[in-house]
């Protein structure tokens, strides 16, 4: 049975940086020192974007001075605030595919794990790059990786949701080519198991056309609940937090932690 742990939407900034009070680094050392401390048989972390605020080189040498403090094995993808030429300058052992996209694929026994770079850019014209894409290039990829994964069920893993959350904001700058990827997954029948993406701050599950879905908190900031609001930066001190996954022989358990106010120090009730 594997156990996948994610985060999501990390927000580094370079040292003294603030949103809304918080300190992303601080924030995000103790979901690490977390999953360490009691996930760290996890089989791999993947982390789904939003890794820096603002794209910037400092904030990703910070944050990959954290990263690479985690027992597990780490899997990572970009997403809207991110800059994929920075990122990949400092993270140069990251994957990408041939056309240089941050995706790759990573088998484990009993599934395969399928990370997609949904970056919309550049060129890096805010707020229209803040939507997600996958082109053609990237939707090829994701054909070729599922047409034979060895008979394993695949997770993918994006930072945009691929489909309406209920946000009114947020829906507007998810992924603003939906039906070209599903399309694309339906032509690979039940393959695509689960799919779990970031960007919304929420803890988000359902099903769109027949797929079950995950979305996550952040480690920072949260998005406040009313949904019928246009604006994207809203954002309230909620606890932290990530997600775990595991692989069963029947299909897939998915939690989510918010490590913040996790207690292990049970009594009876």
């Amino acid at each position: 049975m594997s156990k996948i742990i994610i985060f999501t939407d990390l927000h580094m900034l370079p040292e003294g940086g603030r949103i809304i009070g918080l300190d992303p680094f601080q924030r995000l050392k103790a979901g690490i020192d977390h999953v360490n401390a009691y996930h760290a048989d996890a089989d791999r972390v993947v982390i789904t974007g939003d890794l820096a605020h603002h794209g910037d080189a400092e904030s990703y040498r910070r944050l990959k001075s954290l990263i690479d403090t985690f027992i597990p094995p780490v899997a990572i993808t970009i997403g809207n605030h991110d800059r994929r030429e920075a990122f990949l300058e400092t993270f140069r052992d990251v994957p990408t595919d041939p056309n240089g996209f941050v995706q790759q694929v990573v088998d484990l026994p009993d599934c395969r794990l399928v990370l997609l770079d949904t970056l919309f850019a550049p060129p890096y014209d805010y707020p229209e790059s803040h939507k997600g894409l996958l082109c053609e290039k990237r939707l090829d990829w994701l054909d070729s990786v599922l047409s034979d994964t060895g008979g394993r069920p695949a997770l993918l893993f994006m930072h945009h949701p691929p489909h309406a959350t209920g946000f009114s904001g947020m829906d507007a700058i998810r992924l603003i080519n939906e039906d070209d990827f599903y399309a694309r997954i339906r032509r690979h029948g039940a393959t695509v198991r689960h799919i779990f993406a970031g960007h919304v701050h929420r803890t988000i599950s359902g099903s769109c056309r027949g797929v079950p879905f995950s979305v996550f908190k952040s480690p920072m900031h949260q998005q406040p609940m009313p949904f019928n609001t246009d604006d994207t930066s809203l954002s309230v001190d909620e606890p932290a937090a990530y997600g775990i996954a595991l692989v069963t022989a029947d299909g897939l358990l998915v939690h989510t932690e918010d490590y913040e106010i996790a207690s292990r120090n049970a009594v009876v009730a």
